[in-house]
């Protein structure tokens, strides 16, 4: 199970948590609480199939997509390393001619396929990128061959990508109607891309199950990590905290923590109302963002993601002849794992000195199950938290302001 702890005491009101979890089971984009269990076995299979058989006649496979089409996935990729000989780009998460032109100069003449991702298949920034792969493919394959390189993850039943995905015969995977994008991790979503790349899917499954069977045999809430984060964020929150700082001493979670970021943005940012989530990585931010954090504005506290054990490698510093240049004597045959952990521990304290309310998340190992966990654990949090702020967790209104301005000054008929 995940760990939590926190220097706060937590206000938790259990049949307030009882109605907002009530609430969240009877929502019918709430099928994530049950995906550990209840994912569909045909399909995963089919899954397990196509990334064979793209890891057999490709050297990349792009994935095409936006916010919960992509992040997801590349948070775990990102954090476990690619293990496949086939690596996993990603494009169609902005709209900058350079880094297309980036990805264009990596492929070269290798050998490719894509992954569109795209509930519609009409969302601007991968539409627009999925064309120019399209173009690229054309070229290289022809019509026959490009179909037997897009594999489309989108809607059942309706939609541009589809209707497009029968017509053209493209290998095709479901993004439910009952999981939106930002819960969508463990559905075709990111098992494709993640079983190309090489990742243990049937063990990250496993790490969500075991986390959601341990909330189901506890029977006091409060008792349930996930719960003791949701209501420790209410409780700061109506003390006028409304800033979270996602902190961790693990570079490799990095996209982990842009995945946390757009899950509980999108899903708490509503009605004027909610915490503003930020992310840092230590050691390397403290020397830029350290000096506001110790004083600065104090509507801020931190959440710090812990790895108990985050891999086999670790350095001796070593033992060199001669004076003490650097200063570093007192360090020689310290292992650099054990100095990373006194830095945790010492920004936590001057932190808390300071005057941020500080608290822990810990998982247990970098691995395929803690990650699927710890995936687990945010995503139940997230909609906790959200609806004990009196927001639905599972819709997105406001991010169709900008699409609409943008519509309109690029001259899209109707806007």
């Amino acid at each position: 199970m995940i760990n939590f702890s926190t220097d706060q005491p937590i206000a938790i009101n259990l049949n307030q948590v009882e109605v907002a979890l009530s609430e969240i089971r009877n929502d019918p984009m709430s099928g994530w609480l049950e995906l550990p269990d209840d994912y569909n076995c045909a399909e995963f299979s089919a899954i397990k199939k196509a990334a064979e058989q793209i890891r057999g006649d490709s050297k990349f496979l792009v994935c095409i997509g936006i916010g919960g089409s992509y992040l997801g996935h590349r948070a775990i990729i990102e954090a476990l390393g690619q293990k496949s000989s086939t690596r996993v780009l990603y494009a169609g998460n902005s709209l900058s001619p350079r880094s297309l032109d980036k990805l264009f100069n990596e492929i070269g003449d290798a050998d490719f396929s894509v992954n569109i991702i795209s509930k519609s298949g009409t969302t601007t920034e991968p539409a627009i990128a999925f064309r120019f792969f399209k173009e690229k493919l054309l070229k290289k394959y022809g019509r026959e061959g490009t179909a037997k390189r897009i594999y489309a993850t989108t809607d059942a039943n309706k939609g541009a990508l589809h209707g497009e995905a029968i017509q053209e015969g493209y290998t095709r995977f479901v993004v439910p109607d009952n999981i939106g994008g930002r819960y969508s991790v463990l559905t075709a979503v990111g098992l494709l891309p993640l079983t190309v790349a090489g990742i243990n899917v049937d063990a990250l499954l496993t790490g969500a199950k075991s986390e959601k069977d341990d909330y189901a045999k506890e029977s006091n809430l409060g008792n349930i990590p996930a719960v003791q984060y949701a209501t420790m964020r209410a409780t700061l929150l109506q003390q006028k905290y409304d800033t979270e700082i996602l902190a961790t001493f693990e570079p490799d979670l990095q996209y982990i923590e842009e995945w946390w970021k757009q899950l509980f943005g999108e899903s708490e940012g509503k009605n004027h109302q909610g915490i503003f989530p930020a992310s840092v990585i230590y050691t390397t931010d403290l020397h830029s963002l350290g000096q506001y954090l110790q004083e600065g504005r104090r509507n801020i506290f931190e959440t710090v993601l812990t790895v108990e054990h985050p891999g086999l490698v670790d350095f001796a510093v070593p033992t060199l002849p001669g004076a003490d240049v650097d200063g570093l004597k007192y360090l020689e045959d310290r292992m650099l794992g054990d100095i990373n952990n006194i830095a945790r521990e010492a920004t936590i304290t001057a932190h808390r000195t300071g005057g941020i309310p500080v608290s822990e998340i810990t998982m247990p190992g970098l691995s395929e199950s803690s990650l699927g966990a710890l995936i687990y654990f945010f995503e139940y949090s997230c909609a906790l938290s959200a609806k004990l702020s009196g927001v639905n967790p599972f819709d997105q209104p406001g991010v169709e302001a900008y699409k609409n301005n943008m519509f309109h000054l690029l001259g899209k008929p109707g806007f």
